[in-house]
């Protein structure tokens, strides 16, 4: 099943939750659910909601004249703001990278137990919206996959964390890299350094993947284009040293996780050569941030050569099933840099 947002429909803008639509397989119908009418009221009761809006994807998908053309365009992202937004670290080859450009050493601890953030989760940016930053901050993309999660209680194992994760989704969570290191030097942690994320128009559920779910991670590549041109396609089930379901145990540990929690997976990364042998310009599956690029070149030349973001920069992150289609709809993000 695919379910996404409308911030808007004929121009008649919805609340700040916007409104809940059952999405078509191909991504180009959708219909209302007069039961439900918000994506975290469907969360919240999603025992219940969950046959709704099954039975209205089967509709949608039955018959070819059901539905109105979903329009990208009018998507906020599926949820518009969410009682948690939380981002785990994942691919430790992404933390290798940043410690060896400081010439320094990964603690232990890292390889067995989560590294994890809270970011804002009171409003998040439309899949099609613009990132709003001063250059000198260091604007940065970070293309992610994400879960959401129903309920979970404190202390709840890997396997009970697993089987709550109801829907699968992407987002851009955008970095202001030149931000980040006088907030860590406080040592509390992102604030600023850390703006609104957008996620894909569409959110989906495991079963939608097929096999591409297995081991509570997603078995394909994820895709990044920069400005027109393939900037990485990592896979993101390579290279996972903790799955969705320990990132959603070590959330549990201390606190019950609310329906409506999103987790993510941090920057995709997958281990590479050197960075001439890893872009994808040389044949190798290049990068899901410019943080990343950068760092190789830190590494192989001593000095970073990519730029960060500029005014008009168009990122696009996506992911396509095996035969080509896209799963979750495109985050198209250009940058502004006056407002």
């Amino acid at each position: 099943m695919k379910l996404a947002t409308l911030r808007q429909h004929n121009n008649t803008p919805f609340g700040r939750d916007g409104r809940l639509v059952v999405v078509s397989r191909d991504l180009s119908r959708c219909l209302f659910c007069d039961e439900i009418t918000t994506l975290q009221n469907a969360l919240d009761d999603w025992a219940n909601s969950e046959p709704i809006l099954q039975n209205i994807y089967k509709k949608l998908n039955d018959d070819d004249g059901v539905g109105m053309p979903f329009v990208v365009k009018d998507c906020h992202s599926p949820l518009p703001r969410a009682y948690g937004w939380v981002d785990g670290s994942a691919y430790l080859n992404h933390v290798e990278l940043v410690r060896k450009a400081r010439n320094s050493q990964v603690p232990e601890s890292f390889y067995d137990d989560p590294l994890m953030y809270q970011g804002g989760s009171d409003s998040f940016i439309a899949p099609t919206d613009e990132i709003l930053a001063k250059p000198e901050w260091g604007i940065d993309f970070e293309a992610e996959v994400v879960v959401v999660s129903c309920d979970i209680k404190q202390g709840a194992s890997i396997d009970t964390a697993g089987s709550a994760i109801v829907l699968i989704g992407l987002v851009n969570n955008v970095s202001l890299r030149g931000l980040i290191p006088s907030e860590l030097a406080k040592g509390f942690g992102f604030l600023q350094s850390k703006p609104a994320s957008a996620f894909s128009p569409v959110f989906v559920t495991p079963d939608e993947l097929g096999d591409a779910w297995a081991d509570y991670k997603v078995h394909l590549p994820l895709n990044v284009e920069l400005n027109g041109d393939l900037f990485g396609c990592p896979n993101a089930d390579v290279d996972m040293t903790f799955d969705f379901a320990r990132l959603l145990s070590h959330l549990a540990k201390t606190r019950d996780v609310q329906a409506g929690t999103i987790v993510g997976s941090g920057t995709v990364s997958n281990k590479q050569g050197n960075l001439y042998g890893s872009s994808v310009e040389h044949g190798g599956v290049g990068y899901c941030c410019i943080a990343e690029v950068r760092m190789y070149e830190t590494i192989e030349t001593g000095e970073p050569q990519t730029s960060f973001l500029d005014n008009g920069d168009t990122v696009k992150i996506y992911m396509n099933d095996k035969d080509g289609n896209s799963i979750f709809g495109e985050i198209v993000n250009t940058v502004k840099t006056e407002f």
